[in-house]
C-alpha cells in the first residue's frame, strides 16, 4: 500500500514539473502566433501524444509559421517539404548514389531525405501523387523507411504536421483513408478574431518582430510523452470513448442519422487516438487525469477525418459536424 502511495506522489510531482514546462511553451508560442489558441493547443496535444496532425485551412493563416515556431520552442530538428505533383518518393525519403573512391572501387551510399528529422512539415500534402504519399505513409506509421532493401530508422521523436488547402481542389490527389487514419487529429484552422488580427497586424509589420525562443528540450518532450501513457484514466472516460466511437459506425449504431448518412465510421485507431489525446489535454491543463469533457472537446478533431458521409447526407444537407454533434450528445 505504501508503495502505491509513493508511486502516486511521484507521478503527481512529475506531472507538476512537466506541466510547468508546458505552460511556458504555450506562452512562448502565443507570443508568435496570434488568435489561434485552440489550434496551438491541439498541435501541442498532438506532439505530447506522440502523433501526427493534419492542418486544414486557407492560405495565409500562419500554418507554416506555427510549425516553425513549435520546432524552435521545443528544440526540435525541423524540415519542410513543399508537395507538388512532380515530387518523387526519393525526394522525401532519400536515395542511394553510386560513388567511386580514389582507388576505383565503386559503392552505394545512402543520402538521407528531409524525412530524417524530428518535425516534418508536409506543405499541401494532397498535391503529391499517391505514390509519393505512400512513401510518407510508411515513415509516419513505422518510423523507418526502406531503400534498396535496407532499413533506415528515423530520428526520435518523429512527427509530421501536414497542411492541406480546402480550396483549389483541382489537380490534387485526395489522401487515402489509410493515410488519413495515421493522423492523430485533424486541426481546422479558421480566421482569427478581430482583436487578435489587429494585434497580429501591428506586431508583424513593424521594424522589430518577436522571435521564437527555445524553452523545452527534446528529451523533456519525450519524458512528457512517456508520462502521458502513465496517467490514470477513469472507467467513465473509457466508456465514453467506446460509446462515442462505436456509435459512429453505421453497422451497429443506434442513431438513425448515423445509419442513414454515414458511409463508413471510425475504427479502433480512433479509440486509441482519443485515449492518448484526452490524456495529453489533461496534462496541457495541468490535471492529473482526463475527464469526459476532454472526450467531448476532442471528438471533432479526432473523428472528422475518420468518417465519411454518403450521398444521402449531401442530399439532406447534413454535414460531418452535425453527425459528430449527435455522437457527442450520447455521452453528455
Amino acid at each position: 500500500m505504501q508503495q502505491v502511495i509513493e508511486a502516486g506522489e511521484a507521478l503527481v510531482e512529475e506531472v507538476e514539473a512537466i506541466g510547468g514546462k508546458i505552460v511556458t511553451v504555450r506562452e512562448a508560442v502565443g507570443r508568435i502566433i496570434f488568435g489561434q489558441q485552440e489550434v496551438v493547443d491541439e498541435s501541442l496535444i498532438t506532439l505530447l501524444a506522440g502523433g501526427h496532425a493534419l492542418l486544414v485551412g486557407v492560405p495565409g493563416l500562419g500554418k507554416t509559421r506555427l510549425v516553425e515556431t513549435l520546432a524552435t520552442v521545443l528544440g526540435m530538428d525541423e524540415k519542410r517539404v513543399q508537395f507538388t505533383p512532380d515530387l518523387m518518393p526519393a525526394d522525401i525519403i532519400g536515395s542511394e548514389v553510386l560513388e567511386e573512391s580514389e582507388t576505383g572501387r565503386r559503392s552505394f551510399r545512402f543520402i538521407k531525405g528531409p524525412v530524417f528529422c524530428q518535425l516534418l512539415m508536409a506543405d499541401e500534402i494532397n498535391r503529391a501523387s499517391p505514390r509519393t504519399q505512400s512513401a510518407l505513409l510508411q515513415a509516419m506509421q513505422e518510423h523507418h523507411v526502406s531503400v534498396a532493401g535496407h532499413r533506415h530508422d528515423l530520428p526520435a521523436p518523429f512527427h509530421v504536421l501536414a497542411t492541406q488547402n480546402p480550396l483549389e481542389q483541382e489537380g490534387t490527389y485526395p489522401l487515402p483513408e489509410a493515410q488519413l487514419d495515421r493522423f492523430l487529429i485533424q486541426i481546422d484552422v479558421g480566421y482569427p478574431e478581430t482583436e487578435s488580427e489587429r494585434t497580429m497586424l501591428l506586431a508583424t509589420t513593424g521594424a522589430e518582430q518577436e522571435t521564437a525562443q527555445q524553452v523545452m528540450t527534446v528529451s523533456e518532450l519525450q519524458s512528457a510523452q512517456r508520462l502521458i501513457r502513465r496517467l490514470p484514466v477513469g472507467d467513465s472516460v473509457v466508456e465514453a470513448i467506446l460509446k462515442l466511437v462505436r456509435s459512429g459506425r453505421p453497422e451497429s449504431s443506434e442513431l438513425e442519422t448515423v445509419r442513414k448518412h454515414v458511409a463508413w465510421g471510425p475504427g479502433p485507431r480512433a479509440s486509441q487516438a482519443l485515449m492518448m489525446a484526452v490524456r495529453a489535454r489533461a496534462m496541457l491543463d495541468g490535471r492529473f487525469s482526463p475527464s469526459v469533457d476532454d472526450v467531448i472537446a476532442l471528438a471533432p478533431p479526432v473523428l472528422r477525418h475518420r468518417m465519411a458521409l454518403n450521398f444521402a447526407a449531401r442530399a439532406d444537407g447534413v454535414t460531418m459536424a452535425d453527425v459528430i454533434n449527435k455522437l457527442i450528445e450520447t455521452i453528455r
